[in-house]
Parts: structure tokens; C-alpha cells; sequence
């Protein structure tokens, strides 16, 4: 009886062990495409110069090394107020930088936005403690700190919208649905591409994780207990669970309330009214 047991709790731990490195294998795949192809088709560039707008890098709004934003200014401060468009980068959590989306960020600059990429601790050897909820409270850190400086530069913010894409349209939605009400200024649109907002197993059905199985459901809890930064100890489905899950799943959050929402996977096109103010 006790080899039993301790045979399938080996077999237990090898599934999860499996379903974990299937996980983190499909996530780099993705990473490693998104640096090798522009999912935007190259249409959102613009010849960046000074009659376009003004960049200001590596600017810290935390104690951490990531915990940097750069923050982009349209030519001339001559409005009494703009609004600001956060674009956080994609790279499963563990990977990107903000200087990745500088051609998105310019071009949506380029439309009289005050737009702003923002980094964030990533999940490493380095940092083994960083997770989805620690990155979310960074992002929500951050906010008040990019407001503080455009506006040291002439450009007072009165609104905004979050963006991001999948692991920062995650943190985005997050910010929009969970952070909304305290944010420093009226969140008025969050959109983005292929971000996660749900974490049931059966949400995830393309690293396995909907079987159904004893295996499965360890993997599946072992992954969104990393990526919520403490244990995951209620069963699925049920109410315990939810309130353990919330601080990640942006689709807990969503109410009458929340924001206006577009979300998208393959190539799309974002529709921002031209005038530097939002939606």
C-alpha cells in the first residue's frame, strides 16, 4: 500500500514536472516570435524627430532595477490637458523591455497622447519571488509616478488607458479592473492583445491543463500558485478558490462598472480618436 501511494505521488510530481516545463516552453516559443515578427504589420511607425515629440528614458519610480518607465511627450505643451496611453510589454512574465514597444509608443505619441512604457520586475533566477500579483502592484506603484513627471514637463494628465500585450495586456487589465477606482486619474479604456485574464484549468486548454486529471490539476495549481506569489490550496470551481485567485484574475474583477474593453489576438487595428484624448 505504501509503495502505491508513493508510487503515484512520483507520478504525480512527473506529470506536474512535465506539464510546467510544456508550459514554460510554449511561453518562450512565444517570446522568441514576438521578437522576430511584428505583429502589427509595421503599420503603427512614425519618423520620429522633434516635431513630433520628445523621449525621456530609464526614469525610476521604484527601488527596484526594472522599476524604470520611459515617458513620451507630443511636440509643444500648449493644451490644458492630455491624456496618457500606458503600453506594457509582452514576454510571459519572464522577458521584454519597454524599449521594445518604442515604435508603438512613438506612433500613438504622434496622435497628441502622452503615452508611457513601463518595466517591470521579471521572474528569474534573480528574482525567484517575482510574480503576476508582485508585477501588478509594481505597474499600479508606477502610475502616480509617471503623472508626477509629465507634469513637471507641462503636460497635465486628466485621463488615461492601459494597454499591453499578452503578459502586459494581463498586468493592463489588471490595472483597468482591479486598480481602476484608486487609480490618480479616470481610467477610460484598457485594450491589448492576448492577455490572460482567467485562471480556471479549463481556460487553458493549450498547455493541458483542462484533462481534468489529478496530474493536470497539481500542474495547473503549482503554475497559478507561482504566478499569484503564494499557494493555491482550494479546489477549482469554487468560491474559496476565486477569492484566492482574485488578485490575478482580471476576470474576477469585472463588474457594471469597468471599463470599455478591446482585446484582440492576431493582427488588428486600435482605434484612438486623433485629438489626444480618449474614448
Amino acid at each position: 500500500m505504501r509503495k502505491e501511494k508513493k508510487a503515484k505521488r512520483k507520478g504525480r510530481v512527473m506529470w506536474g514536472i512535465i506539464y510546467i516545463v510544456t508550459f514554460i516552453a510554449a511561453f518562450g516559443g512565444s517570446v522568441a516570435f514576438k521578437m522576430k515578427h511584428d505583429p502589427f504589420g509595421g503599420e503603427f511607425k512614425v519618423k520620429w524627430n522633434d516635431t513630433v515629440g520628445k523621449v525621456y528614458t530609464d526614469i525610476a519610480y521604484g527601488e527596484g532595477e526594472a522599476n524604470k518607465f520611459d515617458l513620451y511627450v507630443p511636440a509643444g505643451d500648449s493644451r490644458n490637458s492630455y491624456g496618457l496611453v500606458v503600453y506594457l510589454h509582452a514576454g510571459g512574465f519572464t522577458s521584454g523591455d519597454k524599449s521594445g514597444d518604442g515604435e508603438m509608443l512613438e506612433w500613438l505619441c504622434s496622435k497628441g497622447y502622452v503615452t508611457a512604457g513601463i518595466n517591470y520586475t521579471l521572474v528569474s533566477d534573480d528574482h525567484p519571488d517575482a510574480s503576476v500579483y508582485s508585477q501588478s502592484m509594481e505597474i499600479k506603484e508606477s502610475i502616480s509616478h509617471v503623472l508626477d513627471k509629465a507634469e513637471k514637463l507641462g503636460y497635465y494628465i486628466d485621463e488615461m488607458s492601459i494597454s499591453g500585450g499578452s503578459a502586459g495586456c494581463c498586468l493592463a487589465l489588471l490595472y483597468a479592473y482591479r486598480d481602476a477606482e484608486t487609480s490618480p486619474v479616470p481610467v477610460k479604456m484598457v485594450f491589448g492583445a492576448a492577455g490572460p485574464s482567467s485562471f480556471y484549468p479549463e481556460d487553458w486548454k493549450c498547455y493541458g491543463f483542462d484533462i481534468g486529471s489529478e496530474e493536470s490539476d497539481t500542474a495547473a495549481r503549482v503554475m497559478f500558485s507561482a504566478m499569484a506569489g503564494k499557494e493555491i490550496k482550494s479546489a477549482f470551481g469554487t468560491p474559496e478558490y476565486d477569492e484566492e485567485i482574485k488578485d490575478i484574475s482580471a476576470l474576477l474583477w469585472v463588474n457594471e462598472n469597468s471599463v470599455p474593453t478591446l482585446v484582440a489576438y492576431g493582427k488588428f487595428l486600435y482605434k484612438l480618436i486623433p485629438s489626444g484624448k480618449i474614448l
